[in-house]
């Protein structure tokens, strides 16, 4: 049986390394699953995978997509049943309309969630479900702020705060976005008088967690919001530049400066531990508090398309790659 996938065999821009090809299907094994993908979204950890910049660089050729949603439709692990919507792991190429796995690597997502939405679950919402729970003891009322408010990650920070009691400072880099509706908290400009407005609408509270997603100047003012033995957590690097601290807010400020990459984590981490805090996050889209807005879903004929809206900034939302016929 022939299906196709995406492959790119070169490091460079997507849109011009990455292709559709057609392959064959294996016979399936003992303990696997066959999933029929159903759609995969496009995140920047899979750009930068193409364009080599990611933190590990894939043998090549490779099938890139870090996470997706699909059916399975034959299954020869008894904990997995036919028919069942599944999250695929990372790792195993998920921009391909099928996708054979060991049925103990993959995630059965419970009734009443859609595949748009839970294809989007593993990665973003992960990264600041971890992001808010490992880093700083938070107590119900807390102040916690971040830039890249409208990324994928900042939307699932936002309501996750929001829903855990926490009270969130959003911070964004266009104008337009300050009455974002699905952004819950405060919103506010990323500018040199960014400081000054946190301490207004704070009241002055000392802040102790602070997430970058920028670098640069936007880290900085984060930085400087935070109170004595504050935690900046970096988890991605949009402005290109790097993350530069004063001595002094290290010395006389206790600053405490940590990164944090999902993909380490989930290695670390026991099969139980993982499956908790998807569980936690199925809850949280099944009630509809996690909701990641999609553009739209592209089918593989418009792959280079797809990747270039990606790359995009001024998007109202994902862009989703739909590889079934159960795709949005």
């Amino acid at each position: 049986m022939h299906y196709r996938r995406v492959i790119h065999e070169a490091f460079g821009s997507p849109g011009q390394v990455c292709r559709v090809e057609e392959a064959v299907l294996p016979a399936i094994a003992d303990g696997e699953v066959r999933v029929r993908m159903v759609c995969a979204p496009v995140n920047p950890a899979d750009l930068n995978l193409v364009e080599g910049t990611y933190g590990r660089r894939p043998s090549l050729p490779c099938v890139p997509g870090g996470e997706g949603a699909g059916r399975v439709v034959e299954s020869r692990c008894d904990q997995v049943p036919e028919g069942a919507l599944v999250l695929v792991p990372g790792g195993c190429g998920a921009w391909s309309e099928y996708v054979q796995v060991a049925g103990e690597r993959v995630w059965v997502v419970p009734s009443g969630i859609a595949a748009e939405q839970a294809c989007m679950l593993r990665v973003n919402p992960a990264t600041a479900w971890r992001m808010l729970h490992d880093f700083v003891p938070l107590e119900r009322g807390e102040w916690v702020i971040q830039n890249a408010a409208n990324s994928g990650v900042g939307r699932a920070v936002a309501q996750i705060g929001a829903h855990c009691g926490w009270r969130v400072v959003n911070v964004v880099r266009r104008p337009e976005l300050l009455d974002a509706p699905d952004l819950p908290g405060v919103v506010l400009l990323d500018d040199d008088a960014l400081v000054e407005r946190v301490r207004e609408v704070t009241g002055g509270a000392r802040l102790r967690l602070a997430l970058n997603a920028v670098g640069g100047e936007s880290a900085l003012r984060l930085a400087k919001v935070l109170g004595e033995g504050g935690t900046l957590v970096t988890y991605g690097a949009m402005g290109r530049q790097p993350v530069r601290i004063p001595n002094g807010m290290l010395i006389f400020g206790d600053l405490r400066l940590r990164g944090f990459w999902v993909t380490r984590w989930y290695e670390a981490a026991e099969r139980e531990e993982a499956g908790a805090m998807l569980g936690g996050l199925f809850e949280l889209a099944k009630r509809g508090v996690l909701q990641t807005p999609v553009e739209r879903a592209y089918p593989l004929e418009l792959l280079s398309e797809a990747l270039e809206r990606a790359r995009e900034g001024g998007r109202s939302g994902k862009v989703l790659l739909a590889l079934g016929p159960d795709a949005g």
